[in-house]
């Protein structure tokens, strides 16, 4: 039994089923529960001031869960490692407890807290918890990772998922510590159209009541509907446990509801890249390493802007700089329009995205963008090729989507929206004309990916 551990949220800013911190307050008689700000993660133009303010909703939320049991959250600023030496030091810290984190950033981050926990006599120990199951721990039969979708969900949905545990009290250290802020620390950003907030009690709320999500596999893909669950942030910065929202799903929507898949296509994408972490900053298809983009910084600016001509494409790109969020459905389109008509590298989205979006998460935004790619495991084929025309016409037939995030088009008929293809914008509306043609840039791509 150890005396004072010292517990670090980090993706895992609850108390309920979170397996770390149970298993320290499970094992020292008081837990030292923290949450240290790292400046390499808060480096202005570099990662997401969307996802920093939903984070700092949940870290507010979670001090409240700690008030409640009679504690506190001890919040510090600086390199974790060192953040951590001091407080073994100051607090003699029989032990560190963490909960797993699968990025290479993450792996490094972690190997210098294990160090100077060594250096100081201090044990430490991490525990898998973001995930349904332990990354890795699916295999084939030949003892290798799943690279293939379906393979892996087969065999991954077959094995339990744990019941979720509650932590009614807690033996929380609550008094005061040397270089602890008094205060969450405010930022300069408060976007008020954020599509989601932060805190434990906003994912609590969605898992309470999913009888409108019923029908979600025939409304996921119409970007005018609010037919997404908006958990992802939350599953992001583990205000809720996936453990949670899966049961939550299995008791309410049941086993074969497409949104159970969708949990397993994270798990999917998480033990890839904890498997592979070469995907960060390279092709999982090795060869398509190779690929020669054009890389044409004019035309990546107008994606990033929402001014294609484009209609589907620039409404996805102006949702997501208003919102941090956009319809995974137009996340597709705008990412195939990137790769495969604009013939820019995954990697320059990949990046734009990480600055963008309130539920960023390096290894399903990875996965996602070398799917849409086609560079990466289980992609989509090379030659699969969206058709911005055809998906508007599809899933947006009326503009409804169209239309809210480009203001420019509001008067014209969705008809006319849907011919813009063939036809300059009306002058005076302030809409440019296509950037590209669409055939001509799909022929460019198949040539491209061939000749590697």
């Amino acid at each position: 039994m150890y005396h004072k551990v010292l517990f670090i949220f980090r993706r895992d800013l609850r108390i309920d089923d979170n397996t770390g911190l149970i298993e320290a307050l499970h094992s020292s008689h008081t837990v030292l529960p923290c949450f240290i700000f790292d400046p390499r993660l808060l480096e202005d133009g570099k990662y997401s001031k969307n996802a920093l303010q939903f984070m700092l909703g949940s870290i507010k939320d979670l001090e409240a869960q700690l008030n409640a049991l009679g504690g506190r959250l001890y919040l510090f600023s600086g390199l974790p490692h060192e953040v951590t030496a001091k407080l073994i030091g100051e607090e003699n810290i029989d032990a560190v407890i963490v909960n797993h984190d699968y990025t290479p950033f993450s792996v490094h981050r972690d190997g210098a807290i294990s160090a100077v926990c060594a250096e100081h006599g201090s044990e430490f120990h991490q525990f898998h918890d973001a995930t349904l199951q332990v990354p890795g721990s699916v295999k084939t039969q030949q003892g290798k990772m799943y690279q293939v979708f379906t393979q892996f969900f087969r065999a991954a949905s077959k094995l339990q998922v744990e019941v979720p545990v509650p932590v009614k009290k807690g033996a929380f250290f609550n008094s005061d510590v040397s270089g602890a802020l008094e205060i969450i620390p405010e930022f300069d950003h408060n976007n008020q159209e954020l599509f989601v907030h932060g805190g434990r009690s906003n994912a609590l709320e969605v898992l309470s009541d999913l009888s409108g999500f019923m029908d979600y596999d025939r409304l996921r893909n119409i970007p005018s509907r609010m037919g997404t669950t908006g958990l992802s942030a939350h599953n992001r910065f583990g205000t809720v446990s996936i453990r949670e929202v899966y049961h939550s799903f299995m008791d309410e929507l049941g086993p074969d509801h497409t949104l159970i898949s969708e949990l397993y296509w994270r798990d999917f994408f998480i033990q890839l890249a904890a498997g592979h972490p070469r995907v960060f900053g390279r092709a999982f298809r090795e060869k398509f390493d190779g690929l020669q983009w054009d890389n044409d910084p004019v035309r990546f600016q107008a994606w990033c802007e929402g001014s294609t001509g484009f209609p589907i494409v620039d409404a996805g790109m102006r949702q997501l700089a208003t919102t941090g969020y956009m319809h995974n459905r137009v996340r597709m389109i705008v990412a195939s329009f990137l790769v495969k008509d604009l013939h820019i590298d995954w990697r320059w989205g990949e990046r734009y995205f990480a600055r963008k979006l309130v539920d960023y998460d390096p290894c399903v935004n990875n996965g996602n963008w070398q799917w849409a790619a086609s560079t990466g495991a289980d992609a989509t084929p090379y030659f699969r090729i969206f058709n911005p025309w055809l998906q508007q016409q599809k899933f947006d037939p009326e503009c409804e989507y169209i239309k809210k995030w480009v203001p420019e088009l509001r008067n014209m008929s969705s008809q006319d929206i849907h011919a813009l293809e063939k036809h300059i914008p009306p002058q005076g509306i302030g809409y440019p004309p296509v950037i590209v043609d669409h055939k001509a840039e799909k022929d460019k791509t198949l040539i491209m990916f061939r000749s590697v």
